[in-house]
């Protein structure tokens, strides 16, 4: 499917808490899409310019495309950078799109879940929190735990654990340049720096907090998850550990379960990655998808 045939737009929408939420979405112009796709972006990203070439190869593949940016994330209302709440960031997205698959338009169709990185955290909390709302989830370098080495030392967990309600928005983690670990191609590593949406200071104070709260909450729950998953992960991922997308390929009490290791490639498969690289990637995905919206709910 050509370009041509790809409708996009954009809008916003007031969340519980009184704020501005953006939302995009890609869809085929000519046909029923096959399935509806929700996307999840990762920490500090956004949807319409960090998952654009995901929205694109999916919506190509004829599938309805949906992704909101979070809180403090992308065009969204909210302190850039700034996660004062994981679970509000699950609860808005738990909104958005079952608001999107009630629709008439929507009514019959098969409802898939992607998410990147934290955007996997999240989609695995989308699940426990609906089990059978969901057909599916494709799960990219999903963060279920914390790379031991950019995990925070004790101490500084210790103080996060004490600050995070005095100065919730300091932006006193150390961390170093997650944009070099996380992405092979320097074109991608550009436009990410280059990108005003994308925040880039270092995590703020409860962000840190909730983030690895976050993770140790997935780490902890990974034979909880019960519907049919992909996991595509980098064998050189320096971000997310791709031992722990092997536990919960192991653990996940799901029947109908794959997980694709890609030796040699990093964090950013969708889009950091040579276009060799992220072809082969999309190839897995878009298989894993079609065999799945084909069958019978």
């Amino acid at each position: 499917m050509a370009d041509d045939d790809i409708k996009y737009e954009e809008e916003f929408v007031l969340n519980a808490r009184g704020m501005n939420l953006f939302t995009c979405q890609w869809r085929p112009s000519t046909i029923e899409p096959k399935a509806l796709i929700f996307l999840c972006h990762g920490y500090a990203m956004e949807c319409s310019i960090s998952m654009r070439g995901t929205g694109t190869r999916l919506a190509q593949a004829g599938f309805a495309v949906h992704g909101m940016d979070y809180e403090g994330h992308g065009k969204s209302s909210g302190l850039q950078g700034y996660i004062t709440s994981f679970n509000d960031i699950v609860v808005d997205c738990s909104k958005y799109f079952s608001s999107v698959c009630e629709k008439l338009e929507y009514k019959n169709q098969r409802r898939f879940l992607l998410g990147e990185s934290m955007g996997g955290a999240i989609v695995l909390m989308l699940h426990r929190k609906y089990p059978t709302y969901w057909d599916g989830a494709i799960l990219v370098a999903p963060m279920c735990k914390i790379v031991e080495d950019m995990k925070p030392h004790p101490i500084v967990i210790s103080i996060l654990s004490k600050l995070t309600n005095v100065i919730p928005t300091w932006r006193i983690i150390p961390n170093e340049d997650i944009i070099d670990r996380a992405i092979k191609s320097e074109e991608w590593r550009e436009e990410v720096r280059n990108n005003h949406y994308c925040y880039k200071g270092k995590p703020r104070l409860k962000t840190g907090y909730e983030l690895f709260m976050a993770s140790l909450d997935i780490e902890s729950n990974l034979d909880k998850v019960t519907l049919p998953f992909i996991i595509v992960h980098g064998g050189d991922d320096a971000v997310t550990d791709p031992s722990v997308s092997e536990a919960l390929y192991t653990l996940a009490e799901s029947k109908d379960k794959t997980l694709k290791l890609y030796p040699g490639m990093c964090h950013a498969l969708t889009s950091g990655e040579p276009k060799e690289n992220i072809d082969i990637v999309f190839s897995d995905i878009i298989k894993w998808l079609n065999e799945r919206a084909a069958s019978t709910s």
